[in-house]
């Protein structure tokens, strides 16, 4: 423990070295540092998806820094400190765990999710849905608000009926566009079809914003393997049919050495 506390101990005392004499790190805002977050916690989200752990302990060293930067700053303007930041989720945790710190009971993860939900109402929350981010990525935030309709009980039993909402809403999103009709209709039954895919990826156990960054990873990788090919020939890819640029697709799903 007193490694662990000599570490955080040493990134404090950086970041105050830091702010007071590098031009750059006196420089930044809360809101100039918002952008830079977003970027280190995609990065952070790659190495997950990688499997990277050497790329992993460096994103969190990063996002780490960011917690640090940004308490510093609110401790100069004295709205609070890294402390208050700590014992703050320290007392959320402890009171959102009452089958842990307390006496209430919760078996499974879904009775602890149930819970949650009910204690963020006593908080004051007028809506379940109150707690999800607006800023999410569309996908994500599809996944975390059928995750809270499904913690109060809106919420099918099985999967076969959940797959049928997906036909219902094919059907639905041809008809709208073998009618030609306004964009905003046609839109809208996309909307529907991608949620209900959210969905049912929920039901089978898959994380559809995972699933399609592998399925993105995996097409570039592809794709690279098409412009590799077409450099060897001294070829531009504008310069092939896609007959020939789908040869090199194929080639490409099998294991190289």
């Amino acid at each position: 423990m007193d490694e662990k506390l000599k570490a955080f101990e040493r990134l404090l005392n950086i970041m105050d070295e830091l702010r007071a004499k590098c031009p750059w790190d006196k420089k930044q805002t809360i809101e100039s540092l918002r952008q830079l977050t977003i970027e280190e916690t995609y990065e952070l989200a790659d190495a997950i998806l990688e499997k990277d752990m050497q790329e992993l302990k460096k994103e969190l060293g990063d996002i780490m820094l960011h917690i640090v930067f940004y308490s510093k700053i609110a401790s100069e303007k004295n709205e609070f400190e890294i402390t208050d930041v700590l014992n703050g989720i320290c007392e959320k945790l402890i009171y959102r765990h009452p089958h842990i710190f307390g006496d209430v009971k919760a078996e499974t993860d879904e009775d602890v999710k149930r819970n949650w939900e009910a204690l963020k109402l006593k908080e004051g929350k007028k809506s379940i849905m109150s707690g999800v981010p607006g800023s999410l990525p569309a996908m994500v935030k599809a996944m975390r608000i059928q995750e809270k309709a499904k913690a109060v009980g809106f919420e099918w039993k099985e999967k076969e009926p959940v797959w049928d909402k997906v036909q219902e809403e094919l059907q639905e999103l041809k008809v709208e566009v073998e009618n030609k009709a306004a964009h905003h209709l046609i839109e809208g039954e996309m909307g529907d079809i991608l949620f209900a895919l959210v969905n049912y990826a929920r039901f089978i156990g898959v994380d559809p914003e995972m699933a399609l960054e592998k399925t993105n990873k995996k097409f570039i990788k592809r794709f690279t393997y098409i412009e590799e090919s077409a450099q060897k020939e001294n070829r531009q890819l504008t310069e092939m049919t896609l007959e020939e640029m789908d040869k090199y697709w194929n080639e490409s799903k099998k294991p190289h050495p």
